[in-house]
């Protein structure tokens, strides 16, 4: 990995913004990340976020945590908080940000346990694969302590296969429709390809009952999106 999104959020925490991400994934054309928009405060951040924050209690892993935002939120309001991310670069911003606890970490190697885990904007990307979201959603039960919570996003992406006719177009021998591959570029450099998972609600809630957690819609967002509380 190039860490190609590292660099872009050390530019940018650094004061050498000149220009976006650019991310395209094998169903859609390319489009602006925008770096601000990755250091946006609560006020700015879509319902679903806010949401999920208002939700958090006692000590909580910010899974994914980029360049910290949701973090912050939750230290500034007096919760411990640990973020992760696989990202050097973007572990570094975290700390220049102001994040006290932060690791390089891939969330499957995270021991410690936690009252909330918090898996933001589209979280379940991390899981990768449909085949995968047994393993991931098992691992981050166990990090759980009594009485937690998993608060994780996605969205339904059927929409983007529908034809003009209502009807839709996904080949049946091609394996589950929220399987992309994901493109990222920044400043003429490419990230090699990442696989993503975009789950809707009604599978990540199928998942979730052989490994024992209790899947909850808590709200929905203004397109295709939404927020999901797991518990044990």
């Amino acid at each position: 990995m190039k860490d190609i999104f590292g660099n872009a959020l050390l530019d940018y925490q650094n004061g050498n913004y000149t220009e976006d991400i650019i991310t395209s994934t094998s169903i859609s054309d390319e489009d602006v990340l925008s770096l601000p928009y990755l250091f946006r405060t609560y006020s700015e951040m879509p319902k679903i976020e806010q949401k999920a924050l208002d939700l958090c209690k006692g000590s909580v892993l910010d899974v994914g945590c980029g360049s910290g935002s949701h973090s912050l939120y939750l230290q500034e309001k007096g919760l411990k908080v640990k973020a992760l991310d696989i990202s050097k670069g973007a572990i570094e911003v975290c700390k220049k940000r102001g994040v006290l606890h932060s690791e390089i970490l891939n969330v499957l190697n995270e021991t410690e346990t936690f009252d909330t885990i918090l898996l933001l904007m589209n979280g379940t990307g991390i899981f990768q694969e449909l085949v995968q979201v047994s393993k991931y959603l098992s691992h981050l039960k166990s990090l759980l302590k009594p009485h937690g919570q998993i608060l994780i996003d996605s969205s339904d992406i059927k929409y983007m296969f529908e034809d003009e006719d209502g009807g839709f177009w996904m080949d049946a021998n091609s394996g589950y429709y929220g399987e992309l591959d994901y493109f990222l570029s920044y400043k003429n450099k490419k990230e090699a390809p990442m696989k993503w998972l975009y789950l809707d609600f009604d599978t990540l809630k199928l998942a979730s009952e052989p490994v024992g957690l209790s899947c909850e819609l808590v709200i929905e967002g203004n397109h295709f999106d939404y927020l999901a509380i797991l518990t044990v």
